[in-house]
């Protein structure tokens, strides 16, 4: 019995040694084992920088397009001439008649002049031979014509309005206001109320006719008078002539002025024949 006892107690003691033999030794081993290296921070990208277009509206990008057309439209070619025979004018307007290309070349040699294109659907096509100096003025001829031509967009409308017992001082100066926008090629929009004392309505037409008559050959009526809010005003509006409009009053004014000259030699004629039969 004794026997079996420590038999026992050293084959516990033999199991326990080898765990912590085995224990001891895996530690040893991972403590033993190189570590792997930390992954290292990536460095910061830079900052990748895109080009930006400066701010630009619509009608300034068609601006531009219209300048770089009319440029490219009137520019010198250089020597390079496609065309076999050309029409030719010189530097002052002159016709030099039709010219083979190399001639023309040498003649570009000769006088330092070059060569632009006038019209390249005529048969043969119109070149002519300029300055530097005459390129450059009549691009920038070209230029302020572009500028000066209107622009195509919305219709501004002003807003005017005063009452009918208006004093013609103060209506001389609204009519002033009215003809500067007017010219601007603006609408406006002009409401004349009726005022408690009012005697007439014909006293509001009269407002409106005198408003008219300042700008003679320049406004006209876009709407004719009439009355809003239950007749206690009487608006209308005001709008710029058409080119062709302001081409007929022109003629208009020129016959009538003709007329009136006519009519006064024949006076004069009447009244000399009297003067002779007497």
């Amino acid at each position: 019995m004794a026997g079996l006892l420590l038999k026992t107690l050293a084959l516990w003691t033999v199991r326990t040694e080898g765990n912590c033999v085995g224990r001891v030794g895996a530690r040893v081993a991972q403590w033993a084992a190189p570590r792997a290296p930390a992954p290292a921070a990536s460095a910061p990208r830079p900052a990748c920088l895109t080009p930006a277009k400066a701010f630009s509206t619509a009608e300034d990008a068609q601006e531009e397009g219209r300048r770089k057309r009319n440029e490219a439209a009137f520019s010198s070619i250089g020597r390079k001439i496609s065309e076999r025979v050309i029409h030719v004018l010189d530097e002052k307007g002159g016709d030099l008649g039709s010219m083979h290309r190399a001639d023309v070349i040498r003649l570009m040699d000769a006088r330092d002049l070059r060569l632009v294109r006038r019209d390249a659907g005529a048969g043969p096509p119109v070149y002519q031979l300029l300055t530097g100096a005459q390129i450059h003025e009549e691009r920038l001829r070209l230029r302020a014509r572009e500028k000066a031509r209107p622009r195509a967009g919305p219709t501004v409308t002003k807003e005017l309005t005063f009452s009918s017992n208006i004093g013609q001082h103060d209506l001389d100066t609204k009519s002033k206001q009215i003809q500067q926008w007017i010219e601007k090629k603006y609408r406006v929009q002009i409401t004349v109320k009726k005022a408690k004392n009012a005697e007439e309505p014909e006293k509001m037409d009269e407002i409106f006719n005198h408003i008219l008559q300042t700008m003679p050959g320049t406004a006209t009526f876009s709407s004719r008078p009439q009355a809003v809010k239950g007749g206690k005003a009487v608006t209308c509006v005001l709008r710029h002539l058409s080119e062709k409009e302001e081409i007929t009053h022109r003629e208009t004014r020129e016959s009538q002025k003709g007329g009136v000259a006519d009519k006064v030699e024949t006076a004069e004629n009447r009244m000399s024949r009297t003067s002779d039969f007497n």
